[in-house]
């Protein structure tokens, strides 16, 4: 056997553990997502003032409002999260050779995740928190929103890789496929993240009262997205949907990605339904985030799976 077969042998051996703990790792991550809608959700973002990283000018805050401890407990959330993907970095370059696309997925996750709280500390230096509506909160928070997105997938593809399996290869009609169906979520996600925050900014007492708040032709560009996004999420939903049926005639895990992608999306559809008619409880807000993560991890597994070659996943036993 040559010594690039060896390497490219070496590269794909599985690591259990390692595997276990990045599905953990992206758990977590979901968590601290689920959290920061709640500290958008109760305009909590400015509980600990517009100060980065104290809190009021303080380590620990004393005798804090409930505005501050939800704030808190985030950054605090957040710290933790830095913390166990470093773990998470050093496992993969120890258990895995160079040029191994699991220490690839690992180092980018720890880049996303800097870039992540970074973008956080912005919002709250900018002021970009609480009843802030200025269209410059749209852009923020856009830039926020796909910078989580790709960390999830990064530390999705880190976990599916750690199984032994080989890197997608993304060329021909495959890749766009999978480009335009990726692309297409992220909008999708941008123009809801942007209508959850008018939801929170412009609530409303009745279904009738929201859709004129929303037609009038001055509304903020939040009420703006909050008439435009269910439209966006069924056009974005068939899409998918048609993505799906595509991978269906496929091998046994594409099958299944497939049936678990347009399970989903049903589900999704059904949900953001649901969040309009109830004029999005915080509760609901919670639920239709958790399910709109799950769907972008769903689909980028679906797309990974779709731009791997045909060749089943080493397994060697426990390491």
């Amino acid at each position: 056997m040559s010594a690039s077969a060896v390497s490219v042998h070496a590269q794909r051996l599985p690591s259990p553990a390692l595997r276990r703990f990045a599905w953990v790792v992206l758990a977590y991550f979901i968590a601290v997502i689920l959290w920061g809608t709640l500290v958008r959700a109760t305009g909590s973002g400015a509980g600990c003032g517009n100060r980065w990283p104290l809190c009021n000018g303080v380590v620990t805050p004393h005798a804090p409002a409930m505005a501050t401890i939800i704030e808190f407990t985030h950054r605090a959330m957040s710290v933790l999260d830095l913390a166990v993907v470093a773990l998470l970095v050093i496992w993969a370059y120890r258990a895995f050779p160079p040029r191994s696309p699991v220490r690839r997925g690992a180092a980018l996750s720890a880049v996303f995740l800097v870039t992540e709280a970074l973008l956080g500390a912005a919002l709250v230096l900018l002021d970009h928190v609480g009843k802030n509506a200025s269209a410059n909160r749209a852009y923020s928070l856009s830039a926020h929103l796909l910078n989580t997105m790709t960390l999830l997938a990064c530390l999705t593809l880190t976990a599916w890789l750690a199984g032994g399996r080989a890197a997608p290869q993304p060329r021909g009609r495959e890749a766009w496929l999978a480009a335009a169906s990726l692309a297409a979520f992220l909008l999708l996600g941008v123009s809801g993240a942007i209508a959850a925050l008018g939801d929170t900014l412009f609530p409303v007492r009745t279904l009738a009262e929201g859709f004129a708040q929303d037609a009038n032709p001055a509304a903020s560009v939040f009420l703006r997205l909050r008439l435009w996004h269910p439209v966006l999420a069924g056009l974005v939903g068939l899409w998918l949907g048609l993505y799906g049926v595509s991978c269906v005639a496929r091998r046994r895990e594409v099958q299944l990605g497939a049936g678990i992608l347009m399970s989903l999306v049903g589900i999704q559809l059904a949900a953001g339904l649901l969040n309009l008619v109830l004029l999005a409880p915080l509760w609901m807000q919670l639920v239709h985030l958790l399910l709109g993560d799950l769907l972008w991890i769903s689909l980028v597994l679906l797309c990974a799976a779709m731009l791997t070659p045909e060749t089943k996943a080493i397994h060697y036993g426990r390491r």
